[in-house]
């Protein structure tokens, strides 16, 4: 069972949310204070990404597995492993791909 928040703490999302929609707090900062204040139920950082997918994003920018992986700051031994299935990107790698995913690798070049 969720943990209900209190009093302060909806108060204090009203509060950013209304300083987010007036300018006063960057789109940074505001996530910055909802996920704390959210704990469990804040948005995942990532969106899980699968072998196959991560292949058809690599293929989709028309690069060989050494260029994304020189791209993305990754080995290419790491970029074969993933699109073969037997590892799964985490932490900054499962980030980097999905901005790939949603906006493209010249968002991040």
């Amino acid at each position: 069972m969720a943990k209900q928040r209190s009093k302060v703490a909806k108060a204090i999302l009203e509060m950013a949310d209304d300083q987010r929609r007036s300018g006063l707090l960057s789109e940074t900062e505001h996530k910055k204070i909802t996920i704390r204040h959210l704990g469990k139920g804040a948005p995942r950082a990532a969106e899980p990404i699968t072998a196959e997918q991560i292949r058809t994003l690599r293929i989709r920018e028309n690069l060989s597995q050494a260029v994304f992986a020189r791209c993305l700051n990754l080995t290419v031994g790491y970029v074969s492993q993933l699109e073969r299935g037997t590892r799964q990107p985490k932490g900054a790698a499962l980030t980097l791909l999905n901005i790939v995913r949603h906006k493209g690798l010249q968002a991040i070049l």
